[in-house]
């Protein structure tokens, strides 16, 4: 309470509804889950804001006080970095609560073909640097997918998804382009090796600059997996998954990165390219055949609860069985449920606000 009254001029019982920011992939689940529960109990309706789950974290771990959101949505977990920020702004009790699984689709417009794609087809699509003939990295020079595979047809290279502040970019940056890179031995013992010598060894061979170092090989891994093409082959659509759809459909040709649900809601319109073989959809993600599949989060600020109304009550909505479960409205939304046990570990934690005590 002292940490909320010295927040400003921000006093307790200054804003009367919850509020949550976030990953645009959750957003839509957020949303009606608040709808529910504000027209359930008569009470406020919480306000959503989609802000990318880098964005949620940002406003979320900058302090205590209703100034700042109580929850943040998120498509991926919580990073440590994030943690530690929220700790050194006195956000020190967070619960964090899992509440399903969802896809991340390339998907195009059903005028088009659909795609049959692996993620080594991705990463040599939209890396901006991918191994040359003598093994070295080299600035991508694929202009279509033929280029990139001898299978896929001579169509240019257009790929529309999200920023760097997103949760789908960041898991789409770790489950396909990371995947699609470790298909090269090179640099995949990169990815392993911890001892500096060989890391620099290994760095040298593939032409990465020193100035890249890092005592983890991991880390060196990280950083040129994840640089993606800035020559116009990769297109950022901000925060909007919509907008994304809407560019789809009036260039068939191009490729979309979002969240399965926004393909299971507009099936109508576009559709999944197959990664891997499997076909983006429930049953393939709920038992992970689906490669490129990710778990969704949301995270409560433990200091505002029982200061603004709702938050346990929101959140109990949210993991109701009549929402989170199987056959619950957010099942009918595209995401995927979790297994009955986990369902319970987390509804517990909501109830008995159990902080998470680090990552």
């Amino acid at each position: 309470m002292a940490l909320l009254m010295s927040s400003g001029s921000v006093l307790a019982g200054a804003r009367d509804y919850v509020s949550v920011v976030g990953s645009s992939t959750v957003y839509p689940f957020a949303t009606v889950v608040a709808e529910r529960f504000g027209k359930n109990t008569g009470s406020p309706t919480p306000k959503i804001e989609s802000t990318g789950s880098g964005g949620g974290m940002k406003l979320f771990c900058a302090g205590v006080g209703t100034a700042h959101p109580d929850v943040t949505n998120s498509s991926r977990r919580m990073k440590a970095s994030e943690f530690e920020k929220c700790q050194g702004n006195g956000v020190t009790d967070i619960i964090e609560v899992l509440i399903g699984y969802d896809g991340i689709v390339v998907a195009n417009s059903k005028k088009a073909k659909q795609m049959s794609l692996t993620r080594k087809d991705l990463y040599l699509a939209l890396a901006a640097k991918i191994p040359g003939p003598d093994g070295k990295l080299i600035t991508n020079p694929n202009k279509t997918w033929k280029d990139v595979n001898a299978e896929l047809p001579a169509v240019k290279i257009e790929v529309i998804g999200p920023p760097p502040t997103s949760g789908t970019r960041d898991a789409f940056s770790e489950l396909a382009m990371e995947g699609g890179a470790k298909k090269f031995e090179a640099l995949r013992a990169l990815r392993k090796e911890e001892k500096s010598d060989s890391i620099m060894e290994m760095m040298d061979k593939l032409g990465i600059p020193p100035s890249a170092y890092n005592k983890k090989g991991k880390k060196v891994f990280k950083a040129v997996t994840h640089a993606l093409r800035e020559d116009g082959v990769y297109i950022e659509a901000g925060e909007n998954d919509n907008l994304i759809i809407q560019k789809l459909e009036a260039n068939p040709e191009a490729l979309g990165i979002f969240g399965f649900s926004f393909l299971d809601q507009n099936s109508d319109k576009v559709q999944g390219s197959l990664v891997e073989g499997n076909m983006p959809s429930f049953d393939n993600i709920a038992d992970k055949s689906y490669p490129i599949s990710r778990p969704l989060y949301f995270y409560i600020k433990k200091a505002h609860i029982g200061v603004v109304p709702g938050i346990t009550e929101y959140a109990a909505e949210f993991s109701s069985d009549r929402a989170w479960g199987p056959e619950g409205y957010l099942a009918d939304k595209g995401m995927i449920s979790m297994p009955v046990e986990l369902r319970a570990k987390y509804a517990s934690d909501i109830k008995n606000t159990v902080p998470i005590s680090g990552l």
